[in-house]
């Protein structure tokens, strides 16, 4: 599978394109800006691209009115056919959001409903409908809303009539512009049987199609066994700031054993998750870490740790935002890509991991660790490397066993010579590759 090896970069095209918040009818070629970043994320390292809802909407993206139409506010089909194309002729694989949990109020369906009532052919498109109950819209029905959001209407995906309409959008996603995956919303609200029916219908389109699903919480496995190939790993996204903002880097240690590590009970071992600093949801990495001399340290943990690096715009150069201020906060639109020390030494990790195979395969064993101090190996069939980083103020040696006398650094080329213990300077990161 493609994913497995590739760094993602993630955009949510509303904020990155500067739409306005509101869906207000006006069409406007906007999403062709993502044709003047493509050498930005070329030399950045990107070889998979994840954009956020770009279907009609109402407001945000996931109350979607439209599976087949690209929203007006960015543009038409046959601009996004063009990114699309620009992108997989300059190696980028395309993911996009799948929205099938629920729609917006404006989806047609649902007016259809609101219109007709009990008459409508679609009532039972939707879940729990009441029509002696009320909303918060006050339209003289109930019906279920996503975690309590009327706003976000909640799709009966046990209608077969629901699963061939997002099937059949799904597949002309596949033939307008020829996507490479999905990443699906809320993927813990979707039945087993529904991802596996998915799964089943993506493999008659497409070759190594890729299914992402979006888990908060519980075991990944269930989901991921139906036909999913990787979900975001949100335990380690909480670990990473965590253990950096507390110097207490037993608990990122003991989240990726707990996931990788050599023990038979190992939950995920051989699988591949997304791994992530930050994202459209969630404060960015920039904002949520306490000192900034550990904003590189984050983006060395999620390069070297097992799982599919994905990159959220901006924040590779620091772009900050706080999930406090409101989601607009975290999906601001930069008018143009900024380069500096981070978004270069992020380049560098990149091109790390699309050169090693440890990295994009190896299993996990922790070797040190300390509190504020980490070194842990990935090895593969063929190869070896040791990820190292110290997150003090003050210099550490590290003694151990490295297994060879010298390593390669596959962050800066350096070669890095074990005997009489490994000084590790304050704030650094290595990629040793053993030399045998």
């Amino acid at each position: 599978m493609w994913a497995e090896s590739s760094v993602f970069y993630q955009i949510y095209p509303l904020g990155f394109c500067g739409a306005p918040f509101e869906n207000d009818g006006v069409l406007e070629h906007r999403i062709l800006k993502v044709l003047d970043w493509i050498p930005h994320m070329k030399k950045l390292g990107i070889s998979a691209i994840y954009f956020s809802p770009l279907f009609e909407s109402d407001t945000h993206g996931y109350n979607t009115r439209d599976y087949t139409q690209l929203d007006c506010r960015l543009g038409t089909n046959e601009d996004f056919a063009k990114v699309c194309k620009a992108l997989h002729e300059n190696g980028i694989r395309v993911v996009l959001d799948g929205v099938f949990n629920h729609v917006g109020r404006g989806f047609w369906a649902f007016r259809d409903v609101l219109e007709k009532r009990e008459a409508s052919e679609y009532a039972n498109w939707f879940a729990c409908i009441a029509f002696d109950g009320n909303s918060n819209y006050n339209d003289g029905l109930w019906y279920e809303g996503w975690e309590g959001n009327y706003d976000l209407v909640k799709l009966n995906l046990g209608n077969p009539a629901v699963r061939e309409h997002i099937f059949n959008a799904v597949s002309g996603w596949v033939r307008e512009f020829d996507i490479d995956g999905l990443r699906l919303d809320v993927a813990y609200c979707l039945s087993q049987d529904f991802v596996s029916a998915l799964r089943q219908h993506c493999n008659s389109l497409k070759e190594d199609f890729f299914l992402v699903g979006e888990m908060l919480h519980g075991d990944y496995n269930p989901l991921m066994n139906a036909g999913l190939d990787s979900v975001t790993n949100y335990e380690c996204y909480k670990g990473l700031h965590s253990a950096l903002n507390s110097y207490n880097l037993f608990e990122i240690v003991h989240s990726l054993l707990r996931q990788y590590g050599p023990e038979q009970w190992t939950l995920y071992k051989g699988k591949h998750l997304l791994a992530f600093a930050d994202n459209h949801d969630v404060t960015r990495a920039a904002s949520i870490l306490q000192n900034p001399n550990h904003l590189p340290l984050i983006y060395a943990l999620v390069f070297g740790m097992p799982g599919i690096p994905c990159i959220y715009y901006g924040s590779e150069w620091g772009l900050t935002g706080r999930k406090e201020d409101g989601d607009p906060a975290l999906r601001t639109c930069p008018e143009a890509p900024e380069w500096n020390e981070l978004t270069d030494l992020i380049s560098r990790m990149a091109a790390a991991k699309a050169s090693s195979e440890a990295l994009n395969y190896g299993d996990f064993t922790s070797v040190l660790l300390t509190n504020r101090q980490c070194i842990f190996q990935r090895r593969s069939e063929h190869e070896r490397v040791l990820v190292a980083l110290n997150i003090d103020e003050h210099p550490f040696t590290a003694h151990f066993d490295a297994g060879c006398g010298q390593a390669t650094d596959l962050i800066t080329g350096q070669l890095h010579d074990f005997g009489g213990g490994s000084e590790l300077p304050p704030y650094s990161a290595y990629f040793w590759k053993c030399e045998h």
